[in-house]
């Protein structure tokens, strides 16, 4: 019974083991009333939205932050891809050349708690409909997730040798 019990034992005291870190992914929104229509067009609203945002933000670095770094992320504006066009009467959005994702952020990349990159970006895309991995996807928010994932590969591959 005694051995039954240690790898759960063992488990536990590495987790919480000084020195031991996982990354991190910490996401806030600043002001999202005044965003520019995070929401506009989802059923559930601006807090569903901002939801998917996080939860995809968090399965990012979760994959592609190395242990001991952590990423906080300031989202200040979104503008979802496409637009509402109130006289089809219907909450479908609108794709067109002159509505793509915009998404404006500041972000610190921190290594062992001590920063190693900073910045404030607008991210856009005005090929976004050519974009592949988003355009096949069933996704709501793809065009968006698909600008969000380049900037993060492209932010991470900054401390990759």
């Amino acid at each position: 019974m005694i051995r039954d019990r240690f790898p759960a034992a063992a488990l536990i005291v590495l987790l919480l083991a000084p020195g031991t870190s996982f990354a991190s992914v910490k996401v806030r929104f600043v002001n999202p009333e005044r965003y520019t229509d995070a929401g506009a067009f989802d059923a559930g609203g601006r807090a569903a939205t901002l939801a998917a945002f996080r939860a995809h933000l968090e399965r990012l670095g979760a994959r592609l932050l190395t242990p001991r770094q952590d990423l906080t992320i300031k989202i200040l504006n979104v503008d979802l891809a496409g637009e509402n066009e109130p006289w089809r009467l219907s909450d479908v959005r609108i794709m067109r050349d002159v509505t793509p994702p915009r998404i404006t952020l500041s972000y610190v990349l921190a290594e062992k708690g001590k920063p190693t990159h900073s910045g404030e970006e607008t991210l856009t895309d005005i090929n976004y409909q050519m974009n592949p991995s988003a355009r096949l996807s069933s996704d709501r928010y793809a065009y968006e997730k698909a600008l969000l994932d380049g900037w993060f590969r492209r932010v991470v591959g900054r401390q990759r040798p």
